[in-house]
């Protein structure tokens, strides 16, 4: 019992690395693309629009540091004088699951940004996949929701029953998500 729960608890650790880990690359990524001239959008805009930025990049932030804090937790198991064979197994195991859970989410949010979303975050789990999009003030349209879906289950091959899309509407983005976002009153089931 014992074994199991501490690979549980590894494997959990993994997933949270990954996260942080393409968070981080995703956020200081982000810091490298210009910025839009000030003449292009009103202050309105361009206030929301802020907010939305740093939603999107608190999103990323969170995840890298859950990452990286699991991936610590791995290492440290995998490598303890006790560790058995199983243990070291299992943790070399949730850090490749979460080595390919970031790749796929690098991948999802790059194919939304070139299918026109201006930004997202995707958070890839053993219990799911959730994307957070940018959305108007009158939500998500079926059309967008459907769009996120299919490109989610195109990479990860998961069902849709699997996914979540989150909308994060202007203004409405004042704190940071959790590691594993869940989705809020304005979230999209995944239909």
């Amino acid at each position: 019992m014992k074994k199991a729960k501490r690979n549980i608890v590894i494997a959990a650790v993994l997933v949270f690395v990954c996260a942080a880990v393409y968070l981080n690359w995703s956020y200081n990524r982000s810091e490298d693309v210009s910025p839009v001239s000030e003449d292009a959008a009103g202050d309105e805009a361009e206030t929301s629009a802020g907010t939305e930025d740093d939603y999107f990049a608190r999103a990323r932030l969170t995840r890298q540091s859950s990452r990286d804090e699991a991936l610590g937790l791995l290492e440290t198991a995998a490598a303890g004088e006790g560790a058995s064979q199983e243990t070291i197994d299992g943790a070399m195991d949730a850090i490749a699951a979460m080595a390919a859970w970031s790749m796929q989410e690098a991948q999802i949010e790059n194919l939304l940004l070139a299918k026109n979303f201006s930004d997202c975050v995707a958070y890839i789990s053993s219990d799911g996949v959730t994307v957070a999009v940018p959305a108007p003030v009158e939500g998500l349209s079926a059309a967008a929701v459907a769009q996120v879906t299919e490109t989610v289950m195109a990479e990860t091959g998961r069902e849709a029953e699997s996914i979540r899309v989150i909308e994060v509407k202007p203004g409405g983005a004042g704190s940071a998500p959790a590691a594993s976002p869940e989705p809020s009153p304005s979230a999209s089931p995944a239909a």
